[in-house]
């Protein structure tokens, strides 16, 4: 319960402090729907437009680190308990011997691709509310709902279970490889300094796990989201699945379609994954 609640917390607060870079990233994505830029919406919306879809996507994270980091920590107990992943705290001869690095990969990918599952029509809901101008197609979670067949509401969870689970499965992997290296770096004894120098460590290891998942297992959201969208508004292209999509979107904007919201996406991601792992490490603490 504990990780549970630590999960969902650390989600609410870092996706509520980037939403205006996330809502960014989804407009480069998706250029062809019209009023998609910052600076449309403020024009049309005001300067909370920057959060329009936020409340949904808390709703959707929350359940979603959740599940994600609980069942994650889970499995972690249960390597700690059963197998020797070369932490001497650990004794027994009887113990499997695991790489720290392959646990944490398989960790990260499995609570990934569960949580994903649970709650993927809410991806697909905050991705229509945050793409709409104003309330002109939906005026909430539950209009979306009635409005959308239920198939469309899972359009691209392949595609989301294909990319989010590796992403997953690499950002665990990548932060804790990062954290351990820097402890080297930042830690120097039992200075008074350390609680400082465990929230900087925290910050620097989650942002750049984040932009190293995120560098590798990129297009899959892009093509994910471009799935989501069937159906949302006639400028939205008709892809025929994972393929047709991907075939399509390289015929009419190159191998660098792949790649559309990109730098967004780093401006994004290092803040977010920095501020979610930070607090997931001070509520862990208390």
């Amino acid at each position: 319960m504990e990780s549970l609640l630590i999960g969902g917390i650390a989600g609410i607060v870092s996706r509520t402090l980037t939403a205006p870079v996330e809502l960014l990233k989804m407009q480069q994505q998706n250029r062809f729907i019209p009023n998609t830029t910052l600076r449309e919406v403020v024009r049309i919306e005001g300067i909370t437009g920057l959060w329009k879809g936020n409340f949904t996507n808390c709703v959707r994270i929350f359940p979603q680190m959740s599940i994600n980091y609980g069942l994650y920590s889970f499995i972690q107990r249960l390597v700690n308990e059963y197998g020797d992943n070369g932490d001497n705290s650990h004794n027994g001869e009887n113990k499997i011997k695991v790489n720290k690095n392959i646990i944490n990969f398989m960790s990260g990918g499995i609570s990934g691709a569960v949580a994903m599952s649970i709650i993927y029509p809410m991806e697909t809901i905050r991705s229509r509310l945050s793409l709409q101008t104003g309330r002109e197609q939906y005026k909430g979670i539950i209009d979306v709902i009635q409005k959308t067949p239920m198939r469309q509401l899972y359009n691209g969870l392949g595609m989301s279970l294909i990319g989010f689970a590796p992403y997953n499965a690499l950002n665990f992997m990548f932060y804790n490889y990062y954290n351990d290296g820097l402890k080297e770096f930042i830690f120097t004894g039992d200075s008074g300094d350390n609680k400082k120098n465990k929230v900087a460590m925290n910050l620097l290891a989650g942002g750049l796990s984040g932009i190293s998942a995120v560098s590798i297992t990129y297009p899959s959201d892009l093509i994910r989201r471009r799935l989501q969208l069937q159906g949302f508004d006639k400028s939205v292209p008709v892809y025929n699945g994972i393929i047709d999509c991907c075939n399509k979107i390289i015929r009419s904007e190159g191998i660098a379609g792949l790649y559309r919201g990109l730098c967004a996406c780093y401006i994004k991601i290092f803040p977010a994954n920095a501020i979610q792992f930070m607090v997931i490490s001070l509520l862990s603490d208390l």
